[in-house]
């Protein structure tokens, strides 16, 4: 990063991309104040030279926006991904993969802050929208489905919950086979529905 400053100029797309990464070193050591100091510098350079709607602009706003979130700031957070939400929605158009992804970014700040309705809400978007575009198959979409079944046992929605959990995990085995990661950690979400669930029915026998 120092090298390219001084060849290349602080501003010079090499420069930010170095700022970036090393931001991210930081953010992976829990050095908060120096990713964010970086990130911000990113983001507002990008800003002044390539324009608030530029992609790199917007990369570097979500980059900031998960500083925020591991420093709890969620205001912070929640504004900068509404605002790359919006942007990627007018530019790039609602069903975008980079807009769907902003949704879903979205969606797990409300779920990290407990506001399970709005989180509801845009997860089921996105995973329409991707069984939609990408079929029902689609790694994204079994991911957008797996999150949504995450919201709905935060609710205490198990029907829902394992629902969606056991088409995640049939599809999973079918796809990637009985062996792979995803279909794997789709067996154990749904294993922790089921006793989580019959925990609640068990209780309303005694009761």
């Amino acid at each position: 990063m120092e090298m390219r400053k001084r060849l290349l100029g602080a501003e010079h797309p090499d420069t930010l991309i170095s700022m970036a990464n090393l931001a991210v070193i930081y953010w992976q050591q829990g050095h908060w104040n120096e990713a964010e100091k970086l990130q911000v510098d990113v983001m507002e350079i990008n800003k002044r030279l390539l324009g608030a709607e530029h992609p790199d602009t917007l990369i570097s706003m979500a980059n900031l926006a998960l500083v925020y979130k591991k420093q709890g700031r969620w205001n912070k957070a929640e504004k900068l991904e509404v605002d790359v939400m919006e942007l990627r929605k007018r530019v790039l158009g609602a069903e975008h993969p980079d807009t769907l992804t902003s949704m879903g970014n979205l969606a797990l700040t409300y779920w990290q802050q407990g506001r399970w309705n709005e989180a509801e809400k845009l997860q089921v978007d996105v995973m329409e929208m991707r069984k939609r575009i990408l079929g029902a198959e689609h790694p994204d979409t079994l991911t957008s489905m797996a999150n949504l079944a995450l919201v709905y046992k935060k609710q205490k929605r198990w029907n829902k919950a394992e629902k969606l959990e056991v088409d995640v995990m049939e599809l999973s085995k079918r796809k990637l086979g009985t062996e792979h990661p995803d279909t794997l950690g789709g067996m154990s979400n749904l294993a922790v529905t089921n006793r989580k669930d019959g925990m609640k029915q068990n209780s309303c026998r005694l009761m």
